[in-house]
């Protein structure tokens, strides 16, 4: 099924489904591979993406209630992945972030993603980088928008 817009259009966004796809098979396959679950694995690449997060804003990033946030949280403790902390200057509220292990899981499954540029060289991976960031943002813009209406 083709739609309207400039030539390339349809490849791309074919190209960015197939990325997707092959996005969600690699969060189940991490999450077998780490013992985790699928939403503990988004959790803790949200926390090495956007750093210490609030709980509540960590929840709001994976579309969770409060209480559901919570208990993502205290698994993500028990699991030893990733850790609550104060806030330096709001003591009603508490940070999440990465353990020493939940870090050595974001290492594991980075030598995995990184894997996926060896077909491309050291002077391709800058723009690249900026493409994958700008679709990235285009899309989370796009999905915001669409969940607001």
């Amino acid at each position: 099924m083709t739609g309207a817009g400039p030539p390339g259009l349809d490849d791309a966004v074919r190209g960015l489904r197939a990325v997707i796809l092959a996005g969600e098979n690699y969060r189940q396959v991490i999450a077998q591979v780490t013992g985790l679950g699928v939403t503990e694995t988004q959790a803790l690449s949200y926390l090495a993406v956007h750093g210490d997060r609030g709980q509540n804003a960590l929840g709001c990033d994976l579309g969770l209630t409060s209480s559901a946030s919570t208990a993502l949280v205290d698994r993500l403790e028990r699991q030893g992945v990733a850790e609550r902390y104060p806030h330096p200057s709001d003591r009603r509220r508490v940070l999440v972030r990465l353990t020493d292990q939940g870090e050595a899981v974001i290492a594991r499954s980075r030598s995995w993603l990184a894997g996926s540029f060896q077909s491309f060289s050291a002077e391709e991976l800058p723009q690249l980088a900026a493409a994958l960031q700008r679709i990235a943002a285009d899309l989370r813009r796009s999905s915001e928008a669409s969940s607001r209406s």
